[in-house]
């Protein structure tokens, strides 16, 4: 896991914002999540990783980001890159809910933008 914060984004121009942080020419997967207070990402799965990098965003609130058993405070304007084979879970906060970007990046541009 490596963590930045917004100031640290876009430092490429022409690229995307994530560029030199996020592996992949472009931005090809993701979304926007608004977390319930309390809740626990991928709760059904003891282990949740990924064969790429995943970054976090977080838009809003606060919360735990749970990194290969290791709780790690977050907080609105962290950018948090996940390592590929990390097993990851945010769990929002119960008074300041998180809002997040989940992102992947790639060498194709996701299928919509082709």
């Amino acid at each position: 896991m490596r963590r930045f914060r917004f100031s640290d984004l876009g430092k490429q121009p022409g690229r995307h914002v994530l560029a030199g942080l996020l592996e992949g020419e472009w931005l090809n997967h993701g979304g926007l999540s608004f977390h319930p207070a309390g809740f626990r990402t991928h709760g059904e799965e003891a282990v949740h990783t990924h064969e790429t990098q995943e970054a976090f965003c977080i838009l809003q609130g606060r919360g735990i980001l749970e990194l290969d058993g290791e709780k790690i405070p977050v907080q609105a304007g962290d950018v948090i890159i996940i390592e590929p084979g990390e097993n990851h879970h945010l769990i929002s906060s119960e008074d300041e809910p998180i809002i997040n970007l989940w992102l992947h990046a790639g060498e194709e541009p996701h299928p919509n933008q082709r």
